[in-house]
C-alpha cells in the first residue's frame, strides 16, 4: 500500500496486524465464499442472514428462519416483526448497487432507520450529545459532541475516498474495513442506527475493495454470536470520545477476518 495521509482512521497497528493475521488462510478461505442455494433473483439469502443479525445484536427478537419464511416463501407475520429487517435489507441492497460517499451513506440511513428515528432525522447528524448507557443505566460510553460529529464525519468521507482510490492487499482491505466500522461507532452520528450502519459500511468498503463476494461474509452473525466480546472490545478504547486509545483496537479489528476463517 502507498503512503497516504489520512485524517482520522488511525494506521498504528497495521504491521502487527498484517503480522498476525495469515493473509494465506484468508485470501483461501475468502475465495471460496460462494452464494446460498436459497438466494434467488429476487432474494437473497446472505442479506437476510446480514440484516436479522445486525438488527439481533441491537435487541430485535426476530429468528433468521421466521425471516427466511417470510421473505423467501411470503409467508405473513405481524409487520412489527418484520419491519425493522426490511428496512435494513433494503440498505444492504442499496449498498450493494453504489459507491459509499458523503451522499450515498447518508441514503443508506435514510433507508435502514425508517422506523428508528422520525422522518426529519433520517440521514441527519445528531444535535444533542450522545450517551451509551448499560442495561441498568450506568453511562458506558460518551460519542463525540455535536458541534464536532459534521467535522469528524467530513474526516472519515476524506479518508473513505482516499482509501477507496488506493490499491489495497486482502489483508489492508480488511484492516480498514474494521477500522471504519469502529471510528463511525465511536462518532456515534445520528440518533439511532449507528450499530447497524457501522456494520454496513464495513462490508460495503470490503465489497469495494474485493468485489461482490463479500457480500457473503457473515460478519453480522459472527458479531452477534460473539456478542459480549464484541461489545468488550469495542468499550476497550476508552470511556469519552476525546480521550480514545486506537492502539487498544487490535482484538477487535481481529474479529472480521475470523468471522471468514472460523465460519462454521
Amino acid at each position: 500500500m502507498q503512503a497516504i495521509d489520512l485524517q482520522i482512521i488511525p494506521t498504528d497497528l497495521l504491521e502487527q496486524y498484517k503480522l498476525i493475521v495469515s493473509e494465506e488462510l484468508l485470501t483461501t478461505a475468502f475465495n471460496q465464499l460462494h452464494d446460498a442455494p436459497l438466494s434467488t433473483d429476487g432474494f437473497s439469502f446472505y442479506t437476510s442472514v446480514a440484516s436479522v443479525y445486525s438488527s439481533k445484536i441491537e435487541g430485535e427478537s426476530i429468528e433468521l428462519d421466521s425471516y427466511i419464511k417470510y421473505k423467501r416463501f411470503h409467508i405473513e407475520f405481524q409487520p412489527d416483526y418484520t419491519r425493522k429487517i426490511d428496512d435494513l435489507y433494503l440498505a444492504y441492497q442499496f449498498a450493494s448497487e453504489k459507491r459509499p460517499d458523503k451522499k450515498t451513506v447518508a441514503e443508506m440511513h435514510m433507508l435502514l432507520a425508517k422506523h428508528l428515528v422520525s422522518t426529519n432525522w433520517l440521514g441527519k447528524f445528531r444535535n444533542q450529545n450522545m450517551f451509551v448507557t448499560t442495561k441498568d443505566g450506568r453511562i458506558e460510553y460518551v460519542a463525540s459532541s455535536p458541534f464536532e460529529v459534521a467535522a469528524e464525519m467530513d474526516k472519515l468521507y476524506a479518508d473513505l475516498e482516499m482509501l477507496l482510490a488506493s490499491e489495497l492487499t486482502i489483508l489492508e482491505a480488511f484492516f480498514f474495513a474494521s477500522i471504519i466500522h469502529l471510528v463511525f461507532v465511536k462518532i456515534h452520528p445520528w440518533n439511532d442506527g449507528n450499530g447497524r450502519s457501522a456494520r454496513l459500511l464495513e462490508k460495503w468498503f470490503l465489497a469495494q475493495k474485493l468485489g461482490d463476494k463479500a457480500w457473503f461474509v457473515q460478519s453480522e452473525k459472527y458479531y452477534y454470536a460473539q456478542h459480549d466480546t464484541y461489545y468488550n472490545n469495542i468499550r476497550a478504547l476508552g470511556l469519552e470520545y476525546p480521550t480514545l486509545d486506537y492502539s487498544k483496537a487490535l482484538s477487535f479489528l481481529l474479529m472480521l477476518p475470523k468471522s471468514v476463517t472460523e465460519a462454521e
